[in-house]
């Protein structure tokens, strides 16, 4: 593997912390609201009961940071890992959990039953991921468990993404509509979802494919 390659890989988890700021950074200031602190604009829905969604703030950060970390290559080939993975893997079920209880009973009145749907399809999905990624790991399945753990992260950190969806929307036309809106967030997920499947499809840096006999026969004659 190369000095270029390894440096490539270690901004990983830069880039990762980088795109789950805006989420974190709103996580953090609704977990201050609810603590007493400044309103945030618009109406809040969780007044009756902000247990679910302050569970699904400090899951998913934990979740978010500590998960971009899991792609640092020197950190992967050591105990961290395994120790940092398992946290992972328990707050981002709690995400996922805390974030299907609150499509299903908490959301804001103005969300339309299409989005909901998708927050079902892919909380579900992340869920699923997540268990099979661990699965795999008690098999000793290093393949799968990567590629079913990244597929996880990418699903999770579904509101970095769409953020970067929904801005340039609503500074160029306004605030989405309902419908608008749904296709944003769906954008969101699957473009996480399409660079995960290149990151776990793409050849390991630094392999060559093998050279066929008749190659290596032909240079020796």
């Amino acid at each position: 593997m190369t000095t270029t390659t390894l440096r490539h890989r270690a901004w990983a988890p830069a880039g990762l912390v980088a795109l789950s700021l805006v989420p974190v950074i709103a996580g953090a200031l609704r977990l201050v609201e609810i603590g007493g602190g400044p309103r945030l604009p618009g109406e809040p829905y969780y007044s009756a009961a902000p247990g679910p969604l302050v569970a699904h703030i400090v899951t998913v950060t934990v979740f978010a940071l500590l998960g971009a970390f899991q792609f640092a290559p020197r950190l992967r080939r050591s105990g961290w890992h395994r120790v940092a993975g398992r946290l992972v893997v328990l707050s981002g079920l709690g995400g996922a959990l805390s974030g299907l209880w609150l499509a299903l009973f908490q959301h804001r009145p103005e969300i339309s039953d299409l989005l909901t749907g998708f927050r079902l399809v892919f909380g579900t999905a992340w869920l699923v991921f997540l268990v099979l990624g661990f699965a795999a790991i008690r098999r000793r399945d290093f393949a799968r468990h990567r590629a079913w753990m990244v597929r996880g992260y990418a699903v999770g950190m579904g509101a970095g993404t769409q953020v970067l969806t929904n801005a340039p929307w609503a500074l160029a036309v306004g605030t989405p509509g309902p419908l608008t809106e749904a296709v944003l967030m769906l954008a969101g997920w699957l473009i996480n979802l399409a660079v995960a499947e290149w990151l776990i499809r793409r050849p390991s840096p630094g392999v060559r494919p093998a050279r066929s006999v008749s190659t290596v026969d032909s240079k020796a004659d």
